[in-house]
C-alpha cells in the first residue's frame, strides 16, 4: 500500500528519510549486532545516541549553555504538574494565560500546588484568538508565567511572545516546537511532547534554565524533580531509549535540510496554500481569527455540515487521513507539522476543490 498523508494532531507523520534510516538499523545498529530497542542505556553505544541527540537539539534549537535539556517521559501533561512543583517555591503563585483545552488542564494542575491567576482568556469566543497581553498585567511577584504557544485543537498561535519582565516565562510548545524561530533566552522553561514535531510518542523534551533547577517543593517526588534528571543528564533511570534514538534522527534530518530558517519558510508556504484556498471558498470556512492562525494546525468547517462524513470518507480513499476536527470545534482539522511535505498540502487542497465542485 502506498504511504498516506497523515494529518493527525499527533502522533503525526515522521520524515520518510528518518523511517528508512531506522529501518536499515533495526536489526543491527552500526555493527553492534542488536537493535536500539534491545540496547542497554548504560553502554557507550547508547550514551552516544542520547548525548548526540542532546547536542544536535541544542544546535538546531539554539539552546544556550545555561539551560539543561532533559529527555523525560509522561508527555506534556506531566509537565502541568512538574512546572509548579519545581518553580513555585516560596512564592506559591503563578500567572497563566488560558487559550484552550491544554491551558485549562495546566491551570487545573497548577491550582493543586499554589495560587493560579488567570491573567487573560479567549474562552469567550471558543478560543479562536489569542487575548491581548501587556507587561503590566503580570504579577511581578509571581513565580512564573505559563503560556501554550500553539493551540493544537483550536488552531491559534502567539505571533509575539509576551514580555514578562523578570518573571520566568514557561511555554508548552508541544505542537509548534522547531516549526518557527524562538529565542530560548526569553524563556525559563520550554517543554514539548515529541509526537508532533520531534519524534514518536513516549518522549518529552524539557528545556529549563539552570538557575530554576533545585528549588522544588519539599514534597516533590524524586522522579518529578528537574534536579534529579539534570544531575544525571536524563539517565537517572531507563529513558525512553528508542524514542530518543528516533528523535536524534529527526534532529539530524532537520539540521540537514537547513535548520529552523528553512523549516519556518516551508511551514509558512504550506500554511499559506491552505489558508488562501479557505479564504476564497464559500464551501469551506476557517474557524480562527486570521491574525492568530497557526502554522501547524488548521481547523475548518464545511458550510454544509451534513457532508462531513462523506468528506472524511472520500479523503481517506484519496490517501488523506485523520482530518476529523476536535469535538469542541467540529468540522475538520489539518495538522501540517514539519514532516508533512508541501505536496501533501497541495494534494489536500486539490481534493477539497474537487469535493467542493461535486457537492455545490
Amino acid at each position: 500500500m502506498a504511504r498516506v498523508y497523515n494529518f493527525s494532531a499527533g502522533p503525526s507523520m515522521l520524515p520518510e528519510a528518518v523511517l528508512q534510516k531506522a529501518a536499515s538499523e533495526m536489526l543491527d545498529y552500526q555493527g553492534t549486532g542488536q537493535s536500539v530497542m534491545e540496547m542497554s542505556h548504560r553502554t557507550p553505544e547508547y550514551e552516544s545516541i542520547i548525548y548526540g541527540a542532546e547536542n544536535v537539539f541544542r544546535e538546531i534549537m539554539g539552546v544556550p549553555e545555561n539551560y539543561n535539556v532533559l529527555f523525560l517521559q509522561g508527555g506534556a501533561s506531566l509537565q502541568f504538574a512538574m512546572v509548579p512543583l519545581n518553580l513555585l517555591g516560596d512564592k506559591k503563585k503563578a500567572d497563566y494565560i488560558n487559550t484552550g483545552v491544554w491551558s485549562k488542564k495546566a491551570i487545573a494542575e497548577g491550582k493543586r500546588y499554589g495560587k493560579v491567576n488567570v491573567v487573560a482568556s479567549s474562552e469567550d469566543k471558543n478560543f479562536n484568538y489569542i487575548p491581548a497581553i501587556s507587561k503590566e498585567m503580570f504579577d511581578k511577584d509571581a513565580a512564573y508565567v505559563h503560556i501554550t504557544s500553539n493551540n493544537t485543537i483550536y488552531g491559534t498561535r502567539y505571533r509575539a511572545i509576551p514580555d514578562t519582565g523578570d518573571v520566568p516565562l514557561v511555554a508548552d510548545m508541544s505542537s509548534n516546537i522547531l516549526s518557527e524561530y524562538y529565542d530560548v533566552k526569553k524563556f525559563g522553561v520550554i517543554y514539548a511532547g515529541a509526537q508532533k514535531n520531534l519524534g514518536p510518542s513516549g518522549l518529552t523534551v524539557v528545556i529549563v534554565r539552570k538557575d530554576l533547577v533545585g528549588k522544588a517543593l519539599d514534597f516533590t517526588p524524586t522522579m518529578l524533580n528537574y534536579a534529579t534528571h539534570a544531575e544525571e543528564r536524563s539517565m537517572f533511570n531507563t529513558p525512553p531509549c528508542y524514542s530518543i534514538y528516533i528523535a536524534k534522527l529527526v534532529f539530524e534530518w532537520f539540521r540537514d535540510i537547513g535548520g529552523i530558517k528553512a523549516m519556518q519558510e516551508l511551514n509558512e508556504k504550506k500554511a499559506a496554500i491552505l489558508y488562501e484556498y479557505l479564504d476564497n471558498s464559500k464551501f469551506y470556512k476557517g474557524t480562527v481569527v486570521p491574525e492568530f492562525r497557526s502554522l501547524m494546525n488548521v481547523p475548518f468547517i464545511l458550510t454544509n455540515e451534513s457532508l462531513d462524513k462523506e468528506f472524511l470518507k472520500q479523503a481517506r480513499n484519496a490517501g488523506l487521513i485523520n482530518l476529523k476536527g476536535h469535538r469542541s470545534v467540529g468540522g475538520m482539522r489539518a495538522s501540517i507539522y514539519n514532516a508533512m511535505p508541501i505536496d501533501g498540502v497541495k494534494k489536500l487542497v486539490e481534493f477539497m476543490k474537487s469535493f467542493e465542485q461535486a457537492n455545490k
